[in-house]
């Protein structure tokens, strides 16, 4: 035994390689679980911000709808010209960040990718019913 803590009586124990920081063995054989993320999207440090005002400028329009007010009512117009472009907004980067993890995922596992491209046409046609519904409240 060529270890000077080494007494008898003691087992003893083969030596390890290394490891370098990843995943553990038992995690190896699976399919990677994530991609990184190459570049930030336009509004990724802005977007709880921008989010927080058009929910609550929603809810607002809402909660008014609710109560009785008229779909021409100038109260109803202002918060949905508040509230309409912020998600579009918001909803346009989420769209973004999905269509990027997309073709990250492509080379590693092509079903995901493809799961994600459905993700954009599902992120797409919800922008565009957004835009409708405000485009209709907004000309009632």
């Amino acid at each position: 035994m060529d270890d000077e803590r080494w007494q008898p009586g003691m087992p003893a124990l083969d030596r390890q390689a290394v490891r370098t920081p990843g995943l553990p063995p038992s995690l190896a054989a699976l399919p990677a679980r994530s991609v990184p993320e190459t570049a930030p999207t336009p509004l990724q440090k802005q977007y709880i911000n921008v989010s927080a005002v058009a929910l609550v400028a929603g809810a607002v329009a809402i909660t008014a709808l609710e109560l009785g007010t008229p779909l021409d009512s100038p109260f109803i117009k202002v918060c949905v010209l508040i509230s309409a472009p912020l998600i579009i907004l918001v909803n346009g980067d989420a769209v973004v960040r999905i269509w990027r993890s997309a073709w990250a995922w492509m080379p590693v596992n092509r079903g995901r990718g493809l799961f994600r491209l459905i993700w954009v046409a599902a992120g797409i046609s919800g922008l565009l019913a957004i835009a409708a519904a405000a485009t209709a409240v907004l000309l009632a």
